[in-house]
């Protein structure tokens, strides 16, 4: 008879004690891979409304709204662009990007538009002044929380409507929203002229509803230059993580600018950002849980295994059985009763995510297997240590003194 088989008629012997074990383990392992499927997914759709509003903090002058800002209304109230240095020198947790940006009223034929004036990421790094410091490098949990961090821009300038930044223009050049290329029939490469000066047409934006649509968006310090504003902006976009912008990142801002008022619009999602913190608190809790109680329950039952088999672990001794052969016996129970709780608490616990997932978090849940390796080897060597000393404990008992038992 062999070690397998010596197995086997065990469990199937005592169904009851390994039922409870296994399922003291499948609860554990349910609860973390649930909880952690649905507090991945909720992050990443965070993360991703967050970067689908673009700019998630701003930086206004003292006395305009949110308003002001979403009407372009911001020609009589403006911040000196040295914030924008300010901003970059602090090397703030979370800021991945700026855009700093100037509003004014001006005609495209007979239409009305707003001519943006937005500064191009290149010109970041052309200033000597910035060079000191490693632009946006400044690492931050959250992102990593959230897996929301640093991402990888588009260069192509028509995704200036989503990301708010654009990487590369030119003096002479112009991006317009869609309005302003239907009434005006301009397509990229066509010349526009706005106050006396011609601008080469670089890219007509894809419509987004708002009033991007009917802007006209060039070079800033060109936009300065013809409205003689001198270095000043109305605004300055950031674009910050989200846990960060959901947390310290405006207060940072707002004691780094005292002259300038520092809103953000991530309020539509930092009660979910709360939310995914709490759950990734509680899947360590529920990991703790899974240690504490299933760990105590595979070694009650393998310690009450080992005592209750006494005579048959001196027989098979007696018969030559080594204790390593007895020590792997116990093991092997509690390695399959690892491996049938975390496996089919793996699924359960996918189940269980893909319907709280949908009705509570609004989210769409896929399989991780990497956290749900994770979770099984979790289990395994939980149930390893558990059963480790009374495996030990069996493979010293002296074969004599069992059979002296009654």
């Amino acid at each position: 008879m062999n070690l397998k088989t010596l197995v086997w008629r065990e469990i199937w012997e005592r169904p009851s004690a390994m039922l409870t074990s296994t399922l003291a383990i499948l609860l554990g392992v349910t609860a973390l891979v649930a909880i952690r499927h649905v507090t991945v997914f909720s992050e990443r759709e965070v993360g991703q409304q967050l970067q689908s509003l673009g700019a998630n903090v701003l930086v206004l002058p003292k006395n305009s709204t949110l308003q002001d800002y979403y009407s372009a209304d911001l020609t009589e109230q403006t911040l000196p662009e040295s914030h924008v240095a300010s901003i970059l020198l602090a090397n703030l947790p979370g800021v991945e990007r700026l855009s700093p940006k100037l509003c004014v009223s001006t005609k495209v034929g007979d239409r009305d538009v707003t001519l943006t004036g937005i500064l191009p990421q290149t010109e970041f790094q052309a200033k000597a002044v910035w060079q000191t410091v490693t632009l946006f490098s400044n690492k931050h949990e959250g992102c990593k929380k959230a897996a929301c961090g640093p991402k990888t821009y588009d260069a192509a300038p028509e995704t200036l409507a989503s990301q708010r930044t654009i990487d590369q223009l030119k003096g002479n050049e112009a991006v317009i929203g869609a309005d302003v290329a239907d009434f005006s029939g301009l397509k990229p490469g066509k010349s526009l002229t706005l106050l006396g000066e011609k601008l080469q047409v670089l890219a007509v934006l894809p419509r987004t509803g708002t009033i991007d649509d009917s802007r006209v968006f060039a070079h800033l310090h060109t936009v300065q230059r013809l409205t003689n504003s001198g270095e000043v902006v109305n605004a300055i976009e950031v674009m910050g993580c989200c846990e960060d912008a959901a947390g310290k990142l405006v207060p940072s801002l707002a004691e780094l600018l005292p002259d300038a008022k520092v809103v953000t619009i991530s309020q539509v999602v930092s009660t979910q950002v709360g939310i995914n913190r709490l759950m990734s608190q509680m899947s360590l809790l529920v990991l703790g849980i899974l240690v504490v109680v299933g760990g105590a329950s595979v070694a009650s039952t393998i310690s009450s295994n080992v005592r209750e088999r006494r005579r048959e672990v001196g027989t098979l001794m007696a018969l030559g059985a080594t204790p390593s052969l007895v020590a792997r016996m116990f093991l092997l129970k509690a390695w399959l009763l690892g491996i049938v709780g975390a496996v089919s608490g793996c699924v359960l616990g996918l189940i269980v995510a893909k319907v709280l997932g949908s009705q509570w978090a609004g989210v769409s849940v896929k399989p991780l297997p990497g956290l749900m390796g994770i979770a099984i080897v979790a289990a395994l060597a939980v149930t390893t240590l558990a059963a480790l000393w009374p495996a030990r404990s069996a493979a010293k008992l002296d074969p004599c003194s069992c059979f002296q038992e009654v």
